[in-house]
């Protein structure tokens, strides 16, 4: 028996998540979580095999599915972590991964692709998206517009409207390393203001 977490914010989309697995006879929902926080301490107190993890879980909780994802893994015995959004910019699924998602899928995914996902993730197998699998590869044919986790950070803090001494503050670093992440962004994606990095970003899709 395969044993869940779901962890979103929506309650709506648990218990349609949970109604699709009650069909499945290997596949059994054993707790839900309506925050990043609760679907760690889900993942601590119930030992399951595979979280499914919504990355956005709205204004009332500042942290992230990315984060949750980053905690999770970092227990003594960490279950798999599937993703499952509606997002899929660079920034989150290179987030996503990094953190130690195993699989990574969107939420207008067919019912048995994700039923067959989790038994992949569960199985300690990598579970992505078609789409997304090709948006890693391409990322990895074209290294010269992929920004690094970090450089995507600070990009992000930049689009929010962050000045520099801002960005410094959020990400503990100096004024110097946030200017130096910009030169190398800059340089990337071939755009001389953070304006047009922005603007480039989001065309590329690595911004949201």
């Amino acid at each position: 028996m395969i044993r869940l977490v779901i962890a979103d914010d929506h309650p709506i989309v648990r218990a349609g998540l949970a109604a699709l697995f009650s069909l499945e006879a290997d596949l059994e929902v054993v707790a839900e979580a309506g925050t990043p926080e609760e679907a760690v301490a889900c993942a601590e107190r119930e030992n399951p095999d595979v979280v499914l993890m919504d990355l956005q879980f709205g204004a009332q909780s500042p942290a992230t599915g990315v984060d949750a994802t980053r905690r999770i893994r970092a227990l003594e015995a960490p279950p798999y972590v599937l993703v499952l959004t509606n997002y899929d910019s660079d920034a989150d699924i290179l987030g996503a991964v990094e953190a130690g998602a195993s699989g990574y899928l969107l939420k207008d995914a067919p019912p048995h692709e994700l039923t067959a996902a989790v038994r992949a993730a569960a199985a300690g197998e990598s579970a992505l998206a078609p789409v997304i699998a090709s948006r890693l590869l391409d990322r990895m044919r074209a290294p010269r517009v992929s920004l690094s986790s970090r450089e995507i950070e600070v990009l992000e803090l930049v689009a929010a409207g962050r000045s520099n001494s801002e960005v410094a503050d959020l990400l503990f670093v100096s004024e110097r390393t946030v200017k130096s992440h910009l030169a190398h962004i800059f340089s990337k994606l071939d755009v001389s203001s953070r304006t047009a990095a922005v603007s480039a970003a989001r065309q590329k899709g690595i911004l949201r």
